[in-house]
């Protein structure tokens, strides 16, 4: 008689795939989905959200011309108001600006670079400070103090004022020499150094009651080094805290470049975001081209809004005391 051969784990994908429909039915069984399943204002603002991004993501196969590319561009087409008053015209649905610009195109590939600012500054704030965070909560004494004591003098300006002290040091030393890519990296820059002492604020106070845990001291035992300890053990319980921190931060990464766009400190109107495009129309609105300002307001209100709502039911649904 042959004997049965048993497959080994991960020969024919039947294990590893029980254990990703395992993992999967244990996230719909949880309290987070639970909580999101029954709030229909966060499934709102989470459908909301996801279609933002998925409009920034295809604004190329969306969009009826390319606002950055000064050769799809007409004067003739300047001011044309939406498509369904009476002077309007097609394809322009939201109507067109000053430089002949569709409006609705324009959404289109400002919430990209919106989104791409407010993103990779949550991105760049976050990694800055967790990583402080991390140091500080862990070794403690002299290299705890001059960390916190940096985040205490950062506190006491408001964050639009370091981005305007980042991003005016940043033009003064380079100049002409500012690209519109070059000005998305300022503002990535400048919005991640306004925003890392939350991140390294909370971190800090979750090391400090984790480290004391037999876990780590356990760690420390068998002789593994600091850094692994710090993002292997100490930093996934703290994962909660993070999560509704660059959620809400997110939003309000994108409210600072728009606000510094709006300033004329941001995207330039070659590369419009949100921002920029509200200022532009800003310009126009006591003339009567009043769509011109209100779709691209309209639009960051709705993604503010939604990311809004996302990171307090966040905030909630992570919360042991209200579960």
């Amino acid at each position: 008689m042959s004997e049965a051969v048993v497959p080994h784990p991960g020969e024919d994908g039947a294990q590893p795939s029980r254990a990703n429909a395992g993992w999967f039915r244990r996230a719909l069984d949880s309290d987070i989905f639970h909580s999101f399943r029954r709030s229909k204002l966060t499934m709102l603002a989470a459908l909301i959200t996801l279609l933002f991004f998925l409009i920034a993501i295809f604004a190329s196969w969306l969009a009826v011309q390319n606002p950055f590319d000064p050769s799809q561009l007409q004067l003739l087409n300047s001011r044309i108001p939406p498509l369904w008053t009476a002077d309007g015209q097609s394809p322009f649905l939201l109507g067109t600006d000053e430089q002949g610009r569709d409006v609705l195109s324009g959404i289109l590939y400002g919430l990209r670079i919106s989104l791409a600012v407010g993103v990779l500054g949550v991105v760049f704030s976050g990694l800055l400070g967790i990583g402080l965070g991390l140091v500080a909560g862990y070794f403690g004494g002299p290299v705890d103090s001059v960390i916190m004591r940096i985040a205490d003098v950062q506190l006491t300006f408001p964050a639009i004022l370091i981005a305007l002290l980042v991003n005016g040091v940043a033009k003064s030393l380079l100049g002409n020499r500012l690209d519109e890519w070059s000005m998305l990296g300022v503002l990535v820059l400048a919005i991640g150094l306004s925003f890392w002492v939350q991140y390294a604020r909370t971190v800090r106070g979750s090391v400090m009651v984790e480290k004391s845990k037999d876990y780590v001291a356990a760690a420390q035992l068998i002789g593994l080094p600091a850094p692994k300890i710090m993002l292997r053990h100490v930093l996934p319980n703290t994962t909660g805290p993070i999560l509704v921190i660059a959620t809400i931060n997110l939003a309000l990464a994108i409210i600072t470049e728009a606000t510094l766009s709006f300033l004329g400190s941001g995207m330039p109107d070659t590369m419009p975001s949100l921002g920029t495009l509200i200022r532009i129309g800003n310009n126009y609105l006591f003339a009567g081209e009043w769509w011109i300002v209100a779709f691209p307001g309209v639009a960051l209100a709705g993604l503010i809004l939604s990311i809004n709502l996302l990171g307090d039911w966040l905030r909630d649904a992570l919360n042991p005391k209200l579960r």
